[in-house]
């Protein structure tokens, strides 16, 4: 059997007033019930004493076989039966009911051939101590009876009905429902409103920290939002209040020293970066003319030679991605021309396909060309890097496959290869720079770069308004370019 269970609520606001209103239930209840019973057992006490003042003249009177007595029939007490409309007598010989009557307001209606098994059961059972006792007849209902031993070895019962008593009862419960319902409804109400502007405080701060927590906190340069407001510092919300804006001063401290160092390292980047162009580049050419010189060069010395100039190379590309990079942190923008994606990805394939003849190599293209605006050059080189990584990086024989698609909105360009995968540790931080996976997914070591391709692709697509993904797992590797067909600024 499942039980309907009533929602819980949610918010401090909510928890507060239900909180509230349910205390006041409790107290209400309480309240409610305590004056129930202490008005039940005051009028039965009042009862219990009338029934003391009527005593037992009227059941006496029924020993005498329902004949009245008058003044003149000279009793000094006069009419015994002069009772209140509703009082019962009974008289009882041996435990068993011989006469019972009840005050009408036409007379006296005996009722003695009415009562049933049940009824003389209880009325038997009431002690002769004079207490008042509460039972229920089937013909009277509710009464409020006292037994007293008769001077003929009988017993003689008074009673008094219940139903004032109980009218009373339920008048009052009836009128406190009412009250404390309409008072539930408006403590509801007023608490509600109550603990809202209480709260006040409480939700500026968290509307604060919801605008914090939207702000790319990653890099470049923060502008916090506006403190939240302070309330009273004696309060916990202005406590709270207080301490989140101390924190705030903190991480703003924290985000402009962290912004002034990325760029002195931007700036660092670019400077040592440009002035490294020339020394390598001498290098280079110094290089590549000893190994010109027409005379006879020893064998070891020819080694060493192509060995600086491979290197001088490979450091003048590290220096070019590393010049790119730092003009991407700072801002400067990019082409903003139409580009053919279908013919660059032709062309960078292409390019691929003889660097690694080892690997297998295809494509999937649209039929109708797919033109974005933005640089080309820089756009080819996202897609080189995308496939050098694809082929440096796996097996020989690993198939490398390049999709294209276009929608209304963007256009999708996917790298997929069958190899090893990306380890799961590296995959978060695969797009930042200087990334290098401690065990490539290359068992030789050719290839090995400096950790700079990636996040040049990141780089260069987020200038394009774009974003870059990956999934990998063992067998299945996808980066995902998704650019936008429309005219992006750059900032």
């Amino acid at each position: 059997m499942r039980f309907l269970r009533l929602p819980r609520p949610r918010t401090l606001r909510a928890r507060l007033t239900v909180g509230l209103v349910v205390l006041l239930a409790v107290s209400c209840a309480a309240v409610g019930l305590a004056a129930v019973f202490e008005l039940n057992g005051f009028l039965t006490q009042r009862l219990d004493q009338q029934l003391e003042q009527v005593g037992t003249r009227f059941p006496a009177s029924l020993e005498h076989g329902g004949r009245l007595l008058d003044d003149h029939d000279g009793d000094e007490h006069g009419d015994d039966r002069r009772q209140a409309t509703g009082t019962f007598g009974a008289r009882l010989v041996n435990g068993q009911v011989t006469n019972a009557a009840v005050v009408r307001p036409g007379g006296i209606q005996y009722v003695t051939d009415k009562l049933t098994e049940r009824d003389g059961a209880e009325l038997a059972s009431v002690g002769t101590d004079g207490k008042g006792r509460s039972l229920h007849l089937t013909v009277l209902h509710g009464y409020r009876v006292v037994a007293i031993q008769g001077i003929d070895g009988d017993v003689l019962i008074t009673g008094l009905p219940l139903e004032p008593v109980e009218a009373a009862v339920h008048r009052l419960e009836l009128v406190a429902g009412i009250v404390f319902g309409l008072a539930l409804a408006a403590t509801g109400v007023a608490g509600a409103l109550w603990v809202r502007w209480s709260l006040r405080p409480l939700s500026r701060v968290a509307a604060t920290a919801a605008r914090v927590s939207e702000l790319p906190l990653a890099s470049g340069e923060v502008a916090l939002p506006p403190r939240a407001p302070e309330a009273d510092p004696h309060s916990e919300v202005g406590q709270v209040a207080a301490a989140f804006n101390r924190m705030l001063r903190h991480v703003e401290d924290a985000l402009t020293k962290r912004h002034a160092s990325e760029e002195r390292l931007r700036s660092f980047a670019a400077d040592a970066s440009h002035e490294l162009r020339t020394p390598v580049a001498s290098v280079r050419g110094h290089a590549e003319l000893a190994l010109l010189h027409p005379g006879p060069v020893p064998a070891e010395v020819t080694r060493a030679l192509v060995r600086i100039a491979a290197e001088s190379s490979r450091m003048g590309e590290m220096v070019d991605d590393l010049l790119l990079l730092a003009r991407l942190d700072a801002g400067r923008p990019l082409e903003r021309l139409p580009v053919d994606l279908t013919h660059l990805v032709l062309d960078a394939v292409t390019d691929a396909r003889a660097a690694g003849q080892d690997h297998r190599w295809s494509m999937d293209l649209p039929e109708d060309p797919v033109t974005v605006t933005g640089d080309a050059h820089r756009l080819h080189q996202v897609l080189a890097n995308l496939l050098a990584n694809a082929r440096l990086h796996t097996p020989v024989g690993t198939k490398v496959s390049v999709s294209l698609e276009a929608d209304t909105a963007a256009a999708r360009l996917r790298v997929h290869d069958d190899g090893p995968g990306v380890p799961e540790e590296v995959q978060p931080g695969v797009f930042e720079r200087f990334t290098r996976a401690e065990h490539r997914r290359r068992t030789d070591a050719s290839g090995g770069g400096a950790g700079l391709g990636l996040s040049i692709v990141a780089a260069v697509v987020e200038a394009h308004g774009g974003t870059v993904g990956l999934e990998s797992r063992p067998g299945s590797t996808t980066f995902t370019v998704r650019l936008p067909l429309g005219d992006v600024s750059t900032g």
